[in-house]
C-alpha cells in the first residue's frame, strides 16, 4: 500500500513539473552611451562577457508558437518559432541591427526560480522565417525544462488569444 502511494506521489510531482511554464525575453544590444537607455548585463558563466542591452524586451514568451531542443554538432540548440507578430518583430530588428546581438533571458523551473542570461547570438542576417536558433548557456536538463515550459506557455497564450 505504501509503495502505491509513493508511485502516485512521484507521478503527481512529474505531472506538475511537466506543466510548469517558462519565460524567454529577447532584448537587443544597445551601443548607445546615453544614461538610462542601456542596461549592462553579463552573459556566459564559463567565460563571462559584458553587453549593454535595451532595458525592455522586443519579444517575450507571449510571441512563441513552439520551442524545440535539437541536437547539433558538438551539443544542442534551441529552435524557437514565433507567431506572426513575433516573426515580423524579429525580421525588423534583425534587418536593422546587423553586427549587434540579441540577448536572451530565460526563466524556468518551479515558480520560475531558475533565471539566467542564456545567449547572445550575433545578428548577421535578416531573419525572415520567424525562427530564432541559439545555443544556451545551460545544461541539457535545464534546456529540456526550458523548452517544455516555453511550449506550455505558448499553449496558454494561444488559448488566451482565441478567447
Amino acid at each position: 500500500m505504501v509503495t502505491l502511494a509513493l508511485v502516485a506521489g512521484c507521478a503527481t510531482e512529474q505531472e506538475k513539473k511537466d506543466k510548469q511554464p517558462a519565460g524567454l525575453r529577447v532584448h537587443i544590444e544597445n551601443k548607445a552611451l546615453t544614461t538610462g537607455s542601456a542596461l549592462p548585463i553579463t552573459l556566459l558563466r564559463s567565460a563571462p562577457v559584458e553587453l549593454s542591452i535595451t532595458p525592455e524586451p522586443i519579444l517575450t514568451e507571449a510571441h512563441i508558437l513552439s520551442a524545440t531542443l535539437m541536437d547539433s554538432p558538438g551539443g544542442f540548440v534551441v529552435h524557437v518559432k514565433f507567431d506572426e507578430t513575433g516573426a515580423w518583430t524579429l525580421e525588423q530588428y534583425s534587418a536593422s541591427n546587423p553586427g549587434r546581438h540579441f540577448a536572451l533571458f530565460g526563466q524556468w523551473g518551479d515558480k520560475l526560480k531558475e533565471t539566467r542570461w542564456l545567449a547572445a547570438p550575433l545578428i548577421d542576417h535578416r531573419i525572415a522565417n520567424g525562427v530564432l536558433i541559439f545555443t544556451p548557456d545551460a545544461s541539457r536538463e535545464e534546456t529540456e525544462q526550458l523548452v517544455k515550459g516555453l511550449n506550455n506557455s505558448a499553449k496558454k497564450y494561444a488559448k488566451e488569444k482565441m478567447q
